[in-house]
């Protein structure tokens, strides 16, 4: 492999990682699961697995789009 793909595969999985950290506080709004209500925490649940789903049905589109 050369520098430009290990540079490229490196900086995808920073993104990812980081776009996935950025949807967590954004469906947690901020807080932590100890600060937050039972009906809070559904909510942030409920959100995650939007997301989750959103993120499978373009990766899904992608995929057919290839």
């Amino acid at each position: 492999m050369n520098a430009n793909r290990l540079i490229n595969m490196a900086m995808r999985m920073l993104m990812r990682k980081g776009i996935s950290k950025g949807i967590d506080i954004a469906a947690n709004r901020g807080k932590s699961a100890k600060d937050m209500t039972p009906e809070q925490r559904a909510s942030a649940q409920e959100t995650r697995q939007t997301a989750h789903k959103a993120r499978r049905g373009l990766n899904l589109v992608r995929r057919l789009m290839r």
